[in-house]
């Protein structure tokens, strides 16, 4: 499971010096130079994969688009990470000359890579390397060119654009026509920004919306100069040039949706020759609109709180806990996997909750004083108080607990997701970006209520919720990992589909030896996107927020 770095702050109080804490977000534009050729009858067709480092293992991050028979790249897609001064974030660029449709990279021809540290660029603000084969030795004369720019200003701009009887530069057709733009570089050459897709023969193009930081676009200033070219695209990327203008982004805001603004498409060369040339046609702005978009940073510091509510596995499979074989057996140094489990994820999310007060529950118990089953109870025996003072008082709680309940069974998820889902459905009366609700369940087992649990985390998948399954122990995990819809959206029973994924699942074995920052940024490593993504679907702004 790849991990992507999430920002995070406090809501209150100075910032700790965590790795949790996010600086800022770094975008990165990466180009090529004198790449291998790889191809026998035309030049490679080049594209770049950023891999992060995870606990010593490279993962891919993300990937540019290709570039077609081109040895001196420069690739649109930017790669967008949050950055962590008091991390060494290492990360490795991988060139390969691109063969098949395929995703798998080694089917792929390599052409050669570079590795350095965020901080390494960040602090040079650009720097070009020597390309290395798998063997440290030089790629031919094949260089890297990373450019950082801090992305500081949140307002990103859309814009839709059409083309009108543009230029045919097809013998036995029209053209392929597609858009570049650019932005004047600090070395004062122009810098590739955004390219459009490509739309197949035709004179009147419309291109699809696209969105871009307004950062990338013109480094936040609206005056700034802004270079539109366009061209017909070939197979053999000699694309033939159609016609280019000059706009801003404070021109370009005078579109609005019903007032289009046109601009003539023109080719100086054929301006220079014909006396009666008027352009090379006419490229139409339909709408440009600026919004702000906002990051979890945003909705932290707009005091939205993360309401923690932790869930207990109190089956028999989890053993006797006065055994030292059972999970639960607390060992000399007063600590087992779910009191780690409890420590890792509650003392970084603890600080996003004013009061840090949390309720505690537990299931698969016979619980006094008529033994029945419960599972949904407050390990604390209050139920109309199950809040815990922090995460020492869930720690305490869970302890205390231990010696007064038979643990039994079976591994029941839905009434805790329900008891969850409940206050956080009553929430989103509030239509405010102000309370978001993590559930940590931790479990020895397989779930025994699967389709009901199915059900119930399509229905929380709609809410402001979020649920951290950590699987202690040895156990066949295979359900919970499918309950995580990181590889394909979830379905109840009935066939409905989760709106969202909201399930991250993590098996504390894996983390076993490593430090316990390592499991608490696995386990939260999708909660960021997740907020996000809810209160965006909702078109919720973080309260205070400015308009763009």
């Amino acid at each position: 499971m790849a991990y992507v770095p999430g920002g995070s702050n406090p809501a209150a109080g100075a910032a700790p010096m965590g790795s949790q804490y996010c600086v800022c977000k770094v975008e990165l534009s990466v180009s090529g130079q004198n790449l291998l050729d790889r191809d026998v009858t035309s030049k490679s067709d080049p594209f770049c994969v950023l891999f992060t480092e995870n606990n010593g293992r490279w993962m891919e991050y993300d990937r540019t688009e290709t570039a077609v028979n081109n040895l001196n790249p420069a690739f649109s897609k930017k790669f967008v990470l949050d950055y962590h001064f008091e991390e060494v974030q290492k990360l490795k660029f991988a060139l390969f000359d691109q063969d098949k449709s395929s995703a798998q990279l080694d089917e792929h021809d390599f052409l050669g890579q570079f590795s350095c540290s965020l901080g390494m660029i960040v602090s040079s603000k650009k720097i070009t390397r020597p390309l290395l084969l798998m063997n440290d030795k030089p790629a031919g004369k094949g260089l890297i060119t990373i450019a950082a720019q801090e992305l500081s200003d949140n307002r990103v701009i859309t814009l839709s654009l059409a083309g009108r009887k543009l230029d045919k530069k097809d013998l036995f057709g029209k053209s392929d026509p597609f858009l570049e733009f650019y932005k004047p570089g600090d070395d004062g050459k122009w810098m590739l920004v955004h390219r459009t897709e490509v739309i197949k023969y035709t004179l009147d193009p419309v291109w699809k919306p696209f969105t871009v930081p307004l950062v990338s676009l013109c480094d936040g200033d609206m005056q700034k100069p802004i270079q539109v070219t366009c061209y017909d695209y070939d197979n053999d990327g000699g694309h033939d040039f159609i016609g280019e203008f000059q706009t801003s982004v404070s021109q370009m805001c005078e579109a609005r949706d019903g007032v289009p603004l046109e601009f003539e498409c023109i080719n100086p060369k054929k301006q220079r020759k014909k006396k009666n040339y008027k352009n090379s046609g006419i490229i139409i702005l339909r709408f440009c609109k600026i919004n702000r978009d906002y990051s979890f940073l945003d909705y932290i510091l707009g005091g939205c709180q993360l309401m923690f509510t932790v869930g207990i596995d109190f089956t028999a499979s989890n053993g006797n806990p006065l055994d030292p074989s059972s999970l639960h057996y607390i060992n000399p140094m007063g600590t087992n996997e779910y009191l780690s489990a409890i420590w890792a994820v509650g003392q970084i999310i603890q600080d996003y909750d004013s009061d840090k007060m949390f309720p505690a529950l537990g299931f698969g118990a016979q619980l006094p004083p008529d033994w029945k089953v419960s599972h949904e109870f407050a390990i604390n025996f209050n139920p109309t108080n199950p809040f815990c003072s922090g995460v020492d008082g869930i720690a305490q709680a869970y302890s205390a607990c231990l010696p007064h309940i038979r643990f039994y069974g079976p591994t029941n998820f839905s009434p805790i997701v329900n008891h969850v889902a409940r206050f956080a459905a009553q929430a989103t009366q509030q239509q405010t970006a102000t309370q978001y609700f993590i559930l940590l369940i931790i479990t020895d087992g397989v779930i025994s209520d699967m389709e009901e649990t199915r059900h119930a985390v399509v229905q929380a998948s709609k809410l402001p919720m979020s649920i951290i399954i950590v699987g202690v122990g040895n156990a066949d995990f295979t359900a919970m990992e499918f309950l995580d819809g990181d590889s394909r959206m979830l379905r109840s029973h009935t066939g409905e589909e989760a709106a969202r994924d909201i399930v991250q699942f993590v098996p504390f074995r894996e983390f076993r030896n490593a430090a316990k920052e390592t499991l608490a940024k696995a386990v939260l490593a999708e909660l960021p996107q997740q907020v996000v993504q809810y209160f965006k679907h909702k078109n919720l702004p973080p309260t205070n927020s400015e308009p763009a």
